[in-house]
């Protein structure tokens, strides 16, 4: 016989054996008495919708509980200093962008109270104002260094 004449079996012809998964102990017991190949691993969420690791829930559920809170925006008080200062020194947002090397919207968000603070932007613009921004008395006039 030649190999022309030999037929090849593909798919469920070609008599493999087939594995099935046991569940418990006696359907595992009952199949090796027969010599069937077994597959004894689990399967996690197979046939549904379940969550495959119960600690993967758990996980999540301390994520949200352990929230961070966002970041503080800047005082409404401290935007309005901003404004009226640069207002006292005839200066537009672009301008005052330009003296403290930011951008335009940059000073925009400031003096709208979108902008979180700062501190080396709002002492920049404390010393092109001439007011103070932060500490006590914000919107006061910014003194000079104290003489000895």
């Amino acid at each position: 016989m030649s190999d022309w004449d030999t037929v090849t079996y593909i798919g469920q012809r070609a008599g493999a054996t087939r594995t099935s998964t046991a569940s418990t102990n006696a359907q595992l017991n009952a199949a090796r008495r027969q010599g069937q190949v077994l597959s004894t691993e689990k399967r996690y969420g197979a046939g549904g919708n379940r969550a495959a690791d119960p600690a993967g829930q758990r996980l999540t559920k301390i994520d949200r509980d352990n929230e961070v809170a966002p970041p503080s925006k800047i005082d409404l008080s401290v935007s309005k200093a901003i404004q009226k200062g640069r207002q006292d020194k005839g200066l537009s947002q672009k301008d005052l962008a330009v003296k403290v090397n930011e951008k335009a919207n940059v000073i925009n968000d400031y003096e709208s109270g979108r902008a979180v603070p700062n501190q080396q932007l709002l002492g920049k613009m404390e010393r092109a104002l001439g007011v103070k921004l932060r500490g006590a008395n914000i919107g006061s006039p910014l003194g000079g260094p104290k003489k000895k």
